[in-house]
């Protein structure tokens, strides 16, 4: 909105010409969705509270995360909330890869909410079941994968960039790309859903990946950068960072809220929603191996899950004492801040592997 207001009246008032910088935009867009979590973080918590929308603890999970039990959950509520109205004043609304993330965004979002409605309503910490959750996530991911490759015409569609070699972009086709799509997306998704299990885990790993992200936007969307830098030139992609700057600074503005103890859980609604948005911007750049290392703390965790899950059918016996594996750690004695710095601090490394495939080719 301010982007466009910027177009008819720059002329007349020359500061408003600043916005058609994506960079400035970017800039505006994190700290104002920061200074929108932390405005309104607290009310939303008093409006949860209310609700008596406390969250249902497993049982079998570390006696340690009994005390949280009736903590108000679906506090991502207020992460999606602040990135919309972020991003409906600081980006380019005719740049058609911002209403596609959108979209993710607010139909995972919807498809939380109603997961963390029947956890809070029924008392049971399943929530919705796992075909329903499939059979929405899926369906966002195929209808997200069709209009990236049929509406906008993604560049680049049939293609995937392989790191640390400057010119392996191994050839896909429709079916190829869809498949890919639909993993990145839904397996994202889940991925950062299964880390959100601890007091702030989940939100800096999710700070840190749409920063890397709005870098690899940032150069996909300039041609003479992504070309010198043998990256795939996606037009129009660099509108992106100013929206991984508002998942940035809603996310960050949501920890305060979340930090240990929490005040406030994010539920499926966040964590289906963030993930399922990040993964679609992966695919957008066409840097879905490299989001694969970047989030290298989300597949662990997602690994940790399958894998605990397939011994179990197939030897009756467990890998790791409780899965998610951060829980594993709990039960060897780590304290939960330590699990979460630790964890946090991998996440930094990741991400540093992960830009260092820009230039190491």
């Amino acid at each position: 909105m301010l982007y466009l207001l910027s177009s008819y009246f720059g002329d007349y008032f020359g500061p408003l010409r600043l916005f058609d910088y994506v960079t400035f935009r970017a800039v505006l867009a994190g700290i104002f969705s920061l200074g929108f979590s932390l405005v309104f973080g607290g009310r939303v918590i008093n409006w949860l509270t209310k609700l008596k929308v406390g969250q249902t603890v497993r049982t079998d999970g570390p006696q340690t995360h009994l005390v949280k039990s009736g903590t108000p959950t679906m506090g991502g509520v207020l992460i999606i909330i602040s990135i919309i109205i972020t991003t409906l004043l600081m980006a380019d609304l005719s740049n058609l890869y911002i209403w596609i993330l959108l979209f993710v965004l607010v139909s995972t979002g919807a498809l939380g909410f109603i997961d963390d409605y029947r956890k809070i309503v029924y008392k049971d910490p399943k929530g919705l079941s796992a075909r329903a959750k499939m059979l929405g996530q899926s369906s966002i991911a195929i209808i997200t994968g069709l209009f990236l490759y049929y509406i906008i015409g993604l560049p680049n569609t049939t293609e995937v960039v392989v790191p640390f070699f400057k010119s392996i972009q191994h050839p896909f086709g429709i079916a190829g790309f869809l498949l890919i799509s639909y993993f990145v997306i839904v397996g994202s998704s889940n991925a950062v859903n299964l880390t959100d299990g601890l007091d702030g885990l989940v939100s800096v790993p999710v700070v840190i990946v749409a920063i890397g992200l709005a870098v690899f936007g940032y150069i996909a969307g300039h041609k003479i950068f992504a070309t010198y830098l043998l990256l795939p030139h996606i037009p129009g992609s660099h509108e992106i960072v100013v929206f991984c700057a508002a998942i940035a600074g809603a996310t960050l503005g949501f920890l305060w809220f979340n930090a240990h103890p929490a005040q406030v859980f994010m539920g499926d609604v966040g964590a289906l929603s963030l993930g399922a948005v990040l993964g679609t911007i992966a695919v957008i750049e066409r840097q879905e191996l490299v989001f694969g290392i970047m989030s290298g703390l989300f597949v662990v965790e997602a690994l940790s899950v399958m894998l605990q899950v397939g011994s179990y059918k197939l030897r009756k016996k467990r890998i790791f004492l409780m899965a998610p594996i951060h829980h594993h750690f709990e039960l060897k004695g780590w304290k939960e801040t330590q699990v979460v710095v630790r964890f946090w601090i991998i996440c930094i490394v990741l991400l540093l592997i992960s830009l260092s495939t820009i230039k190491l080719r």
